[in-house]
């Protein structure tokens, strides 16, 4: 692939000038015209669609077939989660172990490589196959599998696994044919795992040190390029940093879960809950603070100093909350017998994450956006009308949206366009 490839074909959203960017309202310097609305986004722009491990609710995840899907319904950018094989390669699956997502288990051949370990955040594993014990060649015999929508399963055992790379050269390929640039949104997948196995000689190389060179390899390196890169753990953009990345990265914010009888997100303390309440490189160095310390302000500010945004959860812009019955229990609102979560859940009042990350000079970009109304993550009103959950978030200015369903998140930004008079 060229290295000039990317930079020849960087759509002018991704080239803001400096005084477009410090004047959002400003429109005709954004190239808007000045009797149309200004979008609430950082930049100006419309907020992007982010194809979360491609077309999942369709396809398998994390696929050549599911990521070109997601393209073809129009969305503006392709999310690959990156782990590392026994050989040094950065293939595209969402875990350090393979059962979940492939069909692994239907292999003799590798019956023996079945072990405990641990699942990348600290969480022990009875027993599964890990992508680190496997080369590529052995990864590219396996078949892909959906570990959720009953869709996208209808595929299952069809599907490579593919590489990265392959991942980049499908974005180059689509973008000869088209002339749409799409943009590409890594995620360093438990970064501290990968780095205790490349220290222990268990991996040739840091997975943080080959993506880097790949990016430098593929003229994706400069701020303007159509490429984000996100990780969970603060110090894996940091360190990326270190050795000359200079691409738009995302500090990625989680949450242990939600109480839904306050309405509140919930960031345990407890040993197991430090799992999702806590950045896994930060509890491994002793560290006391968890996630809701970069929800503030001078936690916003600090990510600011390595990262050009965050990757919120959902919860964390619109909180949700139960209706209670008489009991003080949640009730069952869409009558299935049990509480259920988010489809039981109510939206409330919306926090100040997007005007505190925008004045800190952050991008959001809130994740994730299920198909339909009984995939976990849909209010309950909006289990009729998938595209009001999503105007609800645009509304309040994010910047973007990671989806399961591109389709859907393609046509709500429409409706929100529509509303804008756009």
């Amino acid at each position: 692939m060229s290295g000039n490839f990317f930079s020849r074909l960087v759509p002018s959203s991704f080239k803001l000038s400096a005084a477009c960017v410090a004047t959002i309202g400003a429109l005709a310097a954004c190239g808007g015209g000045s009797n149309l609305p200004a979008f609430l986004t950082l930049d100006g722009n419309q907020p992007i669609v982010i194809a979360h491990r491609g077309a999942s609710a369709y396809y398998p995840e994390e696929t050549k077939e599911a990521y070109t899907l997601a393209i073809s319904m129009g969305a503006d950018v392709i999310e690959p989660d990156l782990v590392m094989t026994k050989d040094g390669v950065l293939i595209a699956r969402h875990d350090v172990t393979l059962a979940t997502s492939t069909d692994v288990a239907s292999h003799p051949e590798f019956a023996s490589r079945k072990r405990a370990g641990e699942n990348g955040d600290g969480e022990a594993v009875a027993a599964d196959w890990f992508t680190a014990d496997f080369t590529l060649a052995e990864i590219k015999t396996l078949r892909a599998k959906s570990p959720s929508y009953e869709l996208a399963k209808v595929y299952n055992g069809l599907f490579q696994v593919i590489t990265f790379q392959e991942v980049l050269d499908l974005i180059k390929a689509k973008a000869a044919d088209t002339g749409r640039t799409i943009a590409v949104y890594p995620e360093t997948k438990n970064p501290s795992y990968h780095y205790n196995l490349w220290k222990s000689g268990a991996l040739p190389a840091r997975l943080e040190d080959v993506l880097v060179k790949m990016i430098k390899d593929n003229g994706l390196n400069s701020k303007t390029a159509p490429i984000y890169v996100q990780s969970f753990e603060p110090g894996s953009l940091q360190y990326m940093r270190t050795i000359g990345s200079q691409v738009k990265q995302m500090q990625l914010i989680d949450a242990y879960d939600v109480d839904y009888k306050a309405g509140k997100l919930i960031y345990g303390t407890a040993p197991g809950n430090l799992v999702y309440s806590q950045p896994t490189d930060w509890k491994l160095a002793g560290r006391k603070e968890l996630f809701d310390v970069m929800l503030t302000p001078q936690g916003l500010a600090d990510i600011k100093q390595y990262a050009d945004g965050i990757g919120a959860w959902k919860p964390m812009v619109i909180p949700v909350k139960c209706q209670l019955d008489a009991k003080g229990d949640c009730k069952d609102l869409d009558g299935n017998g049990t509480f259920d979560g988010y489809p039981d859940a109510e939206p409330q009042a919306p926090t100040s994450l997007v005007a505190d990350a925008h004045k800190a000079g952050l991008f959001v970009h809130e994740y994730t956006f299920k198909r339909g109304k009984s995939d976990y993550n849909t209010t309950f009103d909006a289990r009729n009308d998938p595209l009001s959950e999503y105007l609800q978030h645009f509304r309040l200015g994010v910047d973007g949206v990671f989806s399961d369903a591109a389709d859907i998140a393609i046509a709500a930004r429409a409706a929100y366009l529509r509303e804008m008079g756009r």
